[in-house]
């Protein structure tokens, strides 16, 4: 039998093939390694802001000094007149916590010597910190602050913050009304003129004449 030095073309074709078929498979699992680690890298980066938000939102509270404002209808709107947690250098911000209706985002809102909602005029930074928001409820009792959040389809989020401080309320001064004293009247025994002994009627006087004596009434009626 004579020895072969080389491949047949067919062998060659054959091997050709076998080759690109395990290349495209190589190619699709580095297209599906590639797509899942996509796929972690914005799921941590989602979850590196959710935790950066809540974090936010627990410094922001514990910084303050406890003038807080908390109105709820659907959701909470939380105002923190004065905190030292700053993310754009403040010594002190104003920071407030409100849910934008349009796709329930979260949003935070620094500055200072502002009121909501928000005029063009307004120095104040905005930054969106959470989408899809559930749930944002928050609740104070005695130096201790609740917050619940929760996004659309995950677990809900909780925490505490203790030792806020409580503000003294203002006691209202009551108004003490003075009783006018009313003049006291002297009574009279009788409704006599005085000097008039009691129990006899005064004298009809005509102004100018003097009183006549019973007896001489009918003397002077003639003239």
């Amino acid at each position: 039998m004579p020895k072969r030095s080389a491949f047949t073309l067919i062998e060659v074709l054959i091997s050709i093939a076998l080759l690109s078929l395990v290349l495209l498979a190589l190619y699709k699992s580095v297209e599906m390694l590639r797509n899942s680690n996509i796929q972690l890298f914005t799921y941590l980066e989602k979850a590196k802001s959710e935790k950066k938000g809540t974090e936010t939102l627990f410094l922001d509270i514990l910084g303050s000094d406890g003038n807080l404002t908390i109105k709820g209808d659907e959701f909470s709107r939380l105002c923190i007149e004065n905190t030292v947690n700053s993310l754009y250098d403040l010594s002190t911000a104003k920071v407030c916590w409100v849910i934008a209706k349009k796709e329930n985002i979260l949003i935070r809102s620094e500055g200072n010597g502002y009121r909501l909602p928000l005029n063009s005029d307004d120095r104040v930074a905005v930054d969106e910190v959470m989408k899809n928001i559930d749930v944002f409820r928050v609740y104070r009792q005695k130096g201790q602050v609740l917050v619940l959040l929760r996004q659309k389809g995950k677990e809900s989020i909780s925490f505490m913050v203790h030792g806020v401080p409580e503000i003294p309320k203002k006691k209202k001064v009551k108004k003490v009304k003075k009783k006018k004293k009313k003049p006291k009247k002297n009574k009279l025994p009788d409704k006599t003129k005085p000097g008039t002994p009691p129990g006899q009627k005064p004298a009809n006087n005509v102004p100018g004449e003097e009183s006549a004596p019973p007896g001489e009434a009918s003397n002077l009626s003639q003239f």
